[in-house]
């Protein structure tokens, strides 16, 4: 008979388990819909939007496929000076550099790049890359050109389209990057 009412008072902790249960997920699921309405509501009402930079244009990614692009390196490392630092008693920091190789990604299949997207026809532009290159690295400080940097290439990749009035470069790379 104990056994019996063991396995009774066992039951009906175990039925009532299960409706607590049923009642916790059904407030907690109300809950979270009417928190996630909430947070949509405040991000329509902020306008948040993902953008590459930052003056209201939605991001446009060019896809090109592998067999498509074609890549031009800066001859040398590029040695950049960056934006010194002042302290709070107006005395200026260490000089800091921004020191990479340069590449940039072209697609082929543009009708630009026959024009400009020779080895020759970029060599003999290089000058004028690079100085679009130094004029905005030079601006960052040492700790913005370290955590900018999809900012930085944004940027030199919007000022040499528009050097080349021309999108066949879609792409700029940094690497073996050192900032000092």
């Amino acid at each position: 008979m104990k056994k019996n009412l063991i396995s009774i008072v066992i039951l009906a902790l175990l039925i009532v388990n299960i409706v607590l249960t049923a009642i916790m997920m059904f407030s907690v699921t109300g809950t979270s819909r009417k928190t996630a309405a909430l947070v949509d509501n405040i991000a329509t009402a902020l306008n948040l939007e993902l953008e590459a930079n930052g003056n209201g244009e939605e991001a446009q990614e060019v896809v090109v496929p592998m067999s498509d692009i074609a890549t031009y390196d800066i001859s040398e490392k590029m040695t950049i000076p960056l934006k010194v630092e002042q302290d709070a008693d107006g005395n200026d920091g260490d000089p800091h550099f921004f020191i990479a190789v340069v590449t940039l990604s072209m697609n082929t299949k543009d009708k630009d790049y026959k024009t400009y997207g020779s080895e020759e026809a970029m060599q003999s532009r290089e000058s004028l890359i690079k100085s679009e290159i130094n004029d905005i690295i030079g601006q960052y400080t040492v700790d913005e050109a370290r955590n900018n940097q999809d900012q930085i290439r944004a940027e030199i990749l919007e000022r040499i389209q528009k050097m080349f009035e021309s999108e066949f470069i879609f792409n700029v790379a940094f690497s073996d990057i050192m900032i000092q």
